[in-house]
């Protein structure tokens, strides 16, 4: 039989052509955001975000798929970093886990955390993000380094950063945004707390808390806010958790089997393949 264009089911006949490449976005868990005590807390950074078409599939030969987990924002009344977040992998494909936004400092990572009050930002990880925001001079956090663009420093010297800008990506067939940055938290509280698209929004006062990212998007936790002479008990907020998506042309036929019980679906022209937990494929 030849192909001629339009859909061919895998279940006619003699059709049974396995892929041998996919299209793959795969992206790492978001940084936690920074605790800073009587300051703004800085920006967890995005998670690592990987995304290309042309990956070499072998039929036979199982690919491992891990998720990596987003960053625990730091603790309260403590000036203590958020954790950074864990890498995420597909094959020989590994996307580095997002920078903690910083009580000091920001961590680096995939993305950058951003720093605190008179503190730079942490460097992201070429091709798959951008370095957080510094805080120097400020006291409000500088926001945490997104896919898209670095983080933010505030405008205002009390304000928080804005996160970095993730990427959007429509490979599961609907459009949405990873990889954004946290945003940094504010100073005395009646400012603007540094905002973030996907990722958590920094905080600013009743509550004090930095907000968390939306999970299977890599986002970065946003930074505890603060008030003049107060030690707040807020947190920083949680990154996002990571993803893995694949696709190729659906009149090729399905995976042999997975694990880690993937979402599979046809989108269109494409059979997709998404995993949230840690699993496997074999084609």
């Amino acid at each position: 039989m030849r192909y001629t264009g339009g859909v061919i089911s895998d279940t006619v006949t003699g059709i049974s052509t396995k892929p041998t490449t996919v299209e793959y976005l795969v992206v790492a868990g978001g940084g936690g955001g920074g605790k800073r005590g009587s300051r703004g807390g800085g920006g967890g950074g995005a998670g690592g975000l990987l995304t290309a078409t042309g990956y070499g599939v072998t039929p036979g030969i199982t690919i491992t798929v891990t998720i990596g987990g987003g960053g625990a924002g730091g603790v309260s009344c403590t000036a203590v970093a958020g954790s950074s977040g864990a890498n995420s992998v597909f094959g020989n494909l590994t996307a580095q886990g997002g920078g903690a936004g910083g009580a000091f400092a920001g961590v680096s990572g995939g993305s950058g955390g951003g720093g605190s009050t008179g503190c730079p930002g942490g460097s992201g990880t070429a091709g798959q993000g951008n370095s957080g925001g510094s805080a120097s001079g400020s006291a409000g956090g500088a926001g945490g380094g997104g896919a898209g663009s670095i983080g933010s420093v505030p405008a205002v010297g009390c304000n928080g950063g804005a996160g970095g800008a993730g990427l959007v990506s429509s490979i599961t067939g609907t459009p949405v945004i990873y990889a954004a940055g946290g945003g940094g938290g504010t100073y005395n509280g009646n400012l603007v707390p540094g905002l973030s698209a996907n990722g958590g929004n920094g905080g600013s006062i009743s509550p004090f808390i930095g907000y968390s990212a939306y999970v299977n998007t890599g986002g970065g936790g946003g930074g505890n806010g603060s008030a003049q002479g107060v030690n707040p008990t807020g947190a920083g907020g949680a990154g996002g958790s990571g993803i893995v998506v694949i696709r190729y042309p659906n009149y090729l036929a399905p995976a042999a089997s997975t694990t880690g019980s993937p979402t599979t679906y046809i989108a269109g022209p494409y059979r997709v393949y998404i995993w949230v937990a840690s699993g496997s494929i074999t084609f």
